[in-house]
């Protein structure tokens, strides 16, 4: 009859999206599959399981807290203390997440708790949205190549630093560090949502705020 063949080939489509859904997500679990047993060892008392976890993990927790406080010893910190709290609450671990969105999620809360108590700004590479929503590098328009070869341009590139500076620290500390995760660390809206104990929505509203503050203060900038 007419129609049942687009009908059936459609529905063969759909059958094969399925099955390429699934056998990602098993390839996912397989992946997966020797750190969970790490983290099974980790909740039995196995120090040896957990220092192996740290160190698949330690560069990237240090860098995250680098770069959401702008502060090494901040960073050390928090470093020190995420692995603290995961070694304490390893055993709460429930295998619905990677132990890499887990151990973000602790650091994220460190370093947004250390921003609200020290109010501190980071000097930052200055990203702003242009017109067609793109993102722009407002720095490297005015960088030279070749340092202090033009002192003019330097004393350029400081002053628009410190405008761009001030632009950044009118967003909150939550605002700040979800944009930092979207733009600077690449996540999903999902995943920092998970991080912050919130929705993917509220973190896509976040975002949203965010961006409209920074191209609210970067205007005169373009």
């Amino acid at each position: 009859m007419p129609g049942m063949g687009a009908t059936a080939t459609n529905g063969t489509s759909r059958d094969g999206a399925d099955r390429n859904r699934i056998s990602r997500a098993q390839e996912r679990l397989q992946a997966r599959a020797p750190e969970m047993e790490l983290i099974r060892e980790a909740q039995a008392g196995s120090r040896a399981a957990f220092d192996a976890l740290v160190r698949q993990y330690e560069h990237q927790v240090l860098r995250l807290a680098l770069h959401l406080t702008g502060s090494e010893h901040d960073a050390e910190d928090i470093y020190q203390e995420a692995f603290l709290k995961a070694f304490r609450y390893i055993g709460n671990f429930r295998f619905e997440c990677s132990f890499y969105t887990w151990i973000y999620r602790i650091v994220t809360n460190l370093c947004l708790d250390q921003l609200r108590r020290k109010k501190t700004r980071r000097e930052d590479r200055a990203v702003a949205m242009d017109h067609s929503g793109e993102e722009i590098d407002l720095l490297a328009a005015v960088s030279d190549d070749r340092p202090f070869s033009n002192p003019a341009k330097e004393l350029d590139r400081k002053l628009l630093g410190e405008r761009i500076q001030a632009a950044l620290g009118k967003l909150t500390p939550r605002e700040r560090i979800v944009f930092e995760l979207k733009h600077y660390q690449g996540l999903r809206l999902r995943t920092i949502g998970e991080m912050l104990s919130t929705t993917e929505e509220t973190a896509k509203n976040t975002l949203f705020r965010a961006t409209k503050k920074l191209r609210t203060h970067l205007a005169e900038l373009r």
